[in-house]
């Protein structure tokens, strides 16, 4: 038996359709602007090569629900993604709907002064995800309606067939990085819309096949 200082975090996990198994999350990638329209609302110019940031598995919100507004930030983003969940082989085991908060104001102020963007992308609660439905019962992610609403209102919306690099190409790209292993997450990016958020605000995402998450921004 191994001996911990103390006891070890729990390991964060995600819910599966149709299962009362749950998904262990080892590392969650994000792709940064993979659809043209955001892209541009973000001043840069189209079909770059990939690039890739990454969130602790602690920023995870398994299922959605309450997330608390963040510290240090003024000006909190959504960004609704679909999110690829790797299996056992490097398979895709399923997908989901994510959301990618960003605290904007930290990210910007670190880009000016070519600084990581870890406390940006990276807080507790930045990662709220859906429960994953199988691989086998998504028929494609190359097309679909990717939406998110914002008290009923819509502020994001795009099809999965305008993301720049699509999912074979982001897992084959992020692979010659490192291995992919089973528990990892891909977020893949999100179309325009983004905006700031306040206390209160429910946000509702959705993908077309893969399913809904429902988000409300609670007071710290």
């Amino acid at each position: 038996m191994t001996n911990y200082a103390f006891p070890p975090p729990p390991v964060p996990a995600l819910q599966v359709e149709g299962s009362d198994a749950l998904f262990p999350v080892g590392r969650i990638f994000c792709v940064g602007r993979n659809y043209d329209s955001h892209a541009r609302e973000m001043g840069q110019a189209n079909r770059e090569p990939p690039f890739f940031f990454m969130k602790p598995p602690n920023a995870l919100v398994p299922g959605g629900g309450k997330v608390a507004y963040p510290p240090l930030t003024a000006d909190l983003h959504h960004e609704v993604e679909l999110v690829v969940a790797i299996g056992e082989g490097g398979g895709i085991f399923g997908y989901g709907v994510g959301l990618d908060l960003t605290r904007r104001d930290l990210q910007g102020a670190a880009k000016k002064e070519g600084k990581p963007w870890d406390m940006g992308k990276g807080f507790d609660g930045a990662a709220p995800v859906s429960a994953l439905r199988p691989a086998s019962q998504v028929p494609r992610v190359d097309q679909g309606a990717i939406t998110l609403s914002i008290n009923g209102t819509e502020r994001q919306r795009g099809d999965l067939a305008e993301m720049i690099w699509t999912v074979p190409e982001i897992i084959q790209e992020l692979g010659r990085y490192m291995p992919l292993a089973p528990g990892d997450l891909i977020f893949t990016g999100t179309p325009a819309g983004v905006s700031a958020l306040a206390v209160g605000d429910r946000l509702e995402g959705f993908v077309e096949g893969v399913g809904t998450l429902v988000v409300e921004i609670t007071t710290p």
